[in-house]
């Protein structure tokens, strides 16, 4: 099934802390996903976050256009959801971002991890907001 918008039930299955895979539309061929930190937001993007000389933002600024696509743990059933469009690199809210997705993806009473998140939250940060043009979805 193919939309150009995400639905509650995407939304919810997205809100989980499962890894996404990034894909920047002017990268090598063939593309070379990366698995990243998301969120998807209320607006119905999906927003993630960066440093600034990062490659993936290098080629944005080339060619605008990403995707990422998410799947169920492989203890579930098949599920995924995959979201392409046009990307834009916002210079705010990263650090915010980066403390939310931090406390969905690891336990930051671990030190370790608090010391990994002072780490990001030290250094210079930007958002990556995916607007969707397409989704995709698949529930086995």
């Amino acid at each position: 099934m193919s939309t150009d918008a995400l639905t509650a039930e995407d939304l919810e299955f997205l809100r989980r802390p499962l890894h996404g895979f990034l894909t920047v539309a002017a990268g090598p061929l063939p593309p070379q996903p990366r698995p990243v930190w998301f969120e998807a937001t209320e607006a119905g993007t999906i927003q993630l976050f960066t440093e600034p000389d990062a490659l993936k933002v290098r080629r944005l600024a080339r060619d605008p256009r990403a995707s990422i696509v998410v799947s169920a743990q492989v203890d579930e059933r098949e599920r995924w959801v995959s979201v392409a469009g046009r990307t834009t690199v916002e210079p705010g809210g990263a650090h915010d971002l980066a403390a939310r997705l931090a406390a969905r993806y690891w336990d930051l009473d671990d030190p370790a991890r608090a010391a990994d998140l002072a780490e990001i939250l030290a250094g210079e940060q930007v958002r990556l907001v995916i607007h969707p043009e397409t989704v995709r979805r698949f529930v086995y």
